[in-house]
Parts: C-alpha cells; structure tokens; sequence
C-alpha cells in the first residue's frame, strides 16, 4: 500500500499519489449520505473454477466486487469488514468503501471528492484513517507526465485523516507541506505508520491516532513507504526503492522535485518498530511490493513480478521474516497483489484480474488459507 492509485496489472503500471494541505474540516454529512451509485458490484460469489491447481495455500475462493478497479482491502480488527479502494468503470478517482466479508453492506466512507488511498479501521475505537486529496479540490489530481518516462506523479495534497465508520466527522491528523499517505496501524491500536515527504524525500514514520508524537523511522535516500506492523506490533514490514548509484540518487532528487518519482526497483525490507535492525529481504531486480506479516510473525507474503522475465505478470509469494525460504503463492497469470491475512491467519484477501470481463479490471478475492 504506498499512497498509490492501485499496481494493476499495465506492464508495470501504478501510480504514486502524493499530496499536503492544511486544516480541519467537518465531513458534509448529506454528502456522504446522497452518494452515487458506485458503479461497480459486491457480492459474494463461489470462484474455485479460478484457481490455478498450483495454489495449493488457497480454497475456498470467492469473488466480492465485479467491474471497475478494486484493491488494497483491509480487514477490520473483528474479521468482519472490509475497507477498500475502488474507481468505477466509467472513470473518476479513487475512493473508499466498506463492506461486510460476504460482500453485503457496501457503504462509501469517503467524501467522494479528489483522490483517496489506502483506507484502514483504527482498532478499538469506531474509527477508520485514509488519505485524501479533497481539500485540494473536487476534481482528480492530474496524471503524472509521462515525457520523462515511466513515472508515478507525487501530488502535494494527500493528507491522512480519520472518520466515523459512516465517513462522517472527518478529522485531519497531518498538516505539513508534502505527501502524508499509505497510512496503517499497529494492531493495538497505539501508533499510524505512514509514508511522508515532509523533510524532503520519501520516508516511514510513525504517530499516534491524534496526529501527535511523529517519529521518523527511515532515512535513506529514495522511496521507503507501505509499510505494516506485525501482529505483536514489534516490527514494521514495507517496501524501497533506494538509488544504487550517483547517477540513480541525482535522478531520484531531480524527479522527486517535480512532484514525480521513477521506480525502477522495489524491495521488501523489515526493521523493529523503533526503526532499527533493518534488513532487505529480496534483491531481485524486480517490483516488489505490498508485503503484510502472517499473524505468527514467521513469514511475510507479498506481491512481486520476479517470476515473469517481461515484468508484466505479478504473483503472491512468500518469505521468511529473515530472508529465507521463498514461495510462490499464485500461478493465475496477469496481476494478484495487496494480500492481508485476516488475525488469525484463517482467510486471505487480495486482489486480482483473474475471471474479469474487462481487460485489466481488478477485483477483490477472499479465501481460506492452508498450511
């Protein structure tokens, strides 16, 4: 989850949205409530037929969203919800929304304007936090400038705020110039990790639920952002993209300056939950991303395209928390990326172009996990 219009499956195409603005503003409650038809479904449907007979760590597949582009879906700390991304087929920007497991109850959670990124539930309160472009205005932030080659825009309105479980009384937690997006929280409750540029490059910190007590936890130059605690809230697993050279790191700054940034390689790495002991877990040339810990805190599961020479087909594997013990999860072909394992490690939920009608659609899967 990196503040980003979701990695679907275009070659390598994604795009890192970014923003920073300032104030507080009450959710306009008519709003949200005389929401548009979301131009997409949600249901529940049988989907082994979709299972490739390699995945053999998945049954019991169901497809939840049909049409559009639908991704990073996150369960609630009770296993009962699901807080989502989506943009229809017929275009606009991101938002969130919230549905029951079965896919039933769907409900739009933010305010239906600007850009949104990476909904989660703020555990043990009725709260939930994402990241938003709104207060910038109305309309989708432009696409990024694709001259210089293949670029993700960095927006400067992205702000991370939280609201009630219906999207009302939203409330803004970050106030400083640059992006404050892809924020998730430690399971307790008690700290928001989140990606930031406020002290000029893209690094990790962290902070409680009110906005107070910010911590930078990484420093290198170049992109470290979705980042996630582990179940007992001692590490924090994300992903990087870190210049190996002069020449890379003066590209980087010079992009990074005109609001874009160029991923040429993203790792998965680890480090405690204060920021130290980090550690690269692939070095594989290829985009890494979306790493979330099984709940035992041994292994972390994560979407990469390493399998396909091309670059173009991401799967979901596996690796130990120490590097150690790689596994390929899917075999589907096209993309499967943004995998969380609800609490106890019984269910998965990712997304997926397998069984779309449209080329390039995604949609939400939920399954039961085998050992």
């Amino acid at each position: 989850m990196m503040g980003t219009r979701f990695f679907v499956y275009r070659g390598l195409a994604a795009t890192l949205v970014i923003a920073g603005l300032a104030g507080c503003a009450p959710a306009d409650e008519a709003e949200v409530a005389a929401a548009p038809d979301p131009g997409f479904e949600t249901r529940s449907v049988p989907a082994d037929q979709l299972l490739d007979e390699s995945e053999t760590h998945l049954t019991n597949l169901r497809q939840l969203t049909f049409g559009g582009q639908n991704a990073e879906a996150y369960f609630s700390p009770d296993d009962q919800w699901l807080i989502f991304q989506a943009t229809p087929r017929d275009g606009g920007c991101d938002q969130q929304f919230t549905m029951r497991t079965d896919g039933s109850e769907l409900k739009l959670v933010s305010t239906g304007s600007g850009r949104t990124t990476c909904g989660y539930f703020v555990p043990g309160t009725e709260r939930l936090v994402y990241s938003s472009t709104h207060l910038a205005g109305d309309a989708c932030p432009a696409d990024p400038d694709h001259s210089q080659g293949y670029v993700w825009a960095v927006y400067s309105s992205y702000e991370v705020f939280t609201a009630d479980l219906d999207g009302g009384n939203i409330v803004q937690l970050t106030e400083v110039d640059g992006y404050d997006a892809e924020a998730t929280l430690s399971r307790d409750g008690e700290w928001i990790v989140f990606t930031s540029t406020r002290d000029g490059d893209l690094d990790i910190y962290k902070m409680r639920p009110d906005g107070s007590d910010v911590t930078r936890l990484t420093d290198a130059v170049g992109y470290d952002g979705g980042p996630f605690f582990s179940s007992d809230g001692t590490k924090i697993v994300y992903r990087a993209s870190h210049p190996a050279t002069e020449e890379a790191a003066a590209d980087y700054t010079r992009l990074l300056s005109q609001g874009l940034i160029r991923p040429s390689q993203l790792d998965i790495w680890v480090m405690d939950a204060d920021g130290s002991n980090k550690l690269r877990l692939t070095d594989n040339g290829a985009a890494n991303f979306g790493p979330y810990f099984h709940p035992a805190g041994e292994r972390i599961i994560f979407s990469s395209n390493m399998g396909d020479p091309a670059g173009r087909e991401f799967d979901l594997w596996m690796i130990d928390a120490d590097g150690e013990n790689l596994e390929q999860i899917t075999f589907s072909g096209d993309f499967d990326g943004f995998p969380m394992f609800n609490s106890d490690g019984s269910q998965l939920v990712f997304a997926s172009n397998r069984g779309n009608e449209l080329p390039r659609e995604t949609n939400l899967f939920i399954a039961d996990w085998v050992e």
